[in-house]
């Protein structure tokens, strides 16, 4: 059974114009992205799925693998589906989602993400997250949470904040959602048919399609956390991080 890495990747962006290629000590973003893949134990191919030229041409300069897809995908999920198509992938094989604004991710959670897969032939797909351990995290609409199952089957995504207490004596451990996603080759395929969900459309979270078409997701808890890139300031404290060798 073959797991592969597929990164999407556009240039159009509303807070960060090219972030894919935005210089993070003397390399674009999306190479540091690419380079932490590799480093997977579970992986056996790698390529950044992306509609644009000048992203592809950066992907090749440094030796990895560029496939260029259609401008008309609605997801990420689409553009990487379209990726695997030529790649001769088996029913069963593993594809892995792994955005290009998280350049500092541990590897390892690549593998952490593909094993419920390779354990279970049954699931289809799966995903992971993080204890929130930032009160802001909470409430901050970016960080979206996550309630599960006692089998640790997702019950809802959303971007408020979940579960609800009602009565403040209780407390409650708050989850939040890595976007980081293994998906089996033939669920790839499925997915990408299915009509867009009106929850999904609501908090505009692609993930929701699968649940309210009956799908089930499981999510692995991680102890890695990741910064995701969406603004030149959270560019700086990548570098910042990078710098003080709080990553490797």
């Amino acid at each position: 059974m073959k797991v592969v890495c597929i990164i999407p990747s556009r240039y159009p962006s509303t807070r960060f114009p090219g972030k894919p290629l935005a210089d993070l000590l003397g390399k674009p973003m999306i190479q540091h992205v690419y380079e932490r893949v590799l480093q997977a134990k579970a992986v056996s191919y790698c390529a950044v799925a992306t509609d644009d030229e000048r992203i592809a041409a950066a992907v090749r300069g440094f030796g990895g693998n560029a496939v260029m897809t259609s401008e008309r995908h609605r997801s990420g999920t689409d553009r990487i589906a379209e990726a695997v198509s030529g790649l001769g992938l088996a029913d069963s094989d593993i594809v892995v989602n792994i955005q290009g604004d998280q350049p500092v991710f541990e590897p390892a959670q690549i593998d952490e993400v593909a094993e419920p897969l390779l354990d279970d032939s049954s699931i289809p797909m799966a995903t992971l997250i993080y204890k929130i351990v930032r009160d802001e995290e909470i409430t901050h609409p970016n960080a979206v949470k996550v309630v599960f199952d006692c089998d640790h089957f997702a019950l809802y995504f959303s971007r408020a904040t979940i579960p609800y207490v009602r009565d403040w004596g209780n407390r409650a451990s708050y989850y939040k959602h890595h976007g980081i996603y293994a998906y089996r080759k033939d669920f790839l395929d499925t997915f990408t048919r299915l009509p867009e969900g009106v929850l999904e459309k609501l908090e505009a979270l692609e993930q929701l399609r699968a649940l309210e078409h009956g799908y089930k997701i499981k999510v692995v808890e991680t102890r890695h956390d990741s910064i995701e890139v969406d603004t030149p300031e959270e560019l700086e404290r990548v570098k910042a991080f990078i710098l003080q060798g709080k990553v490797l």
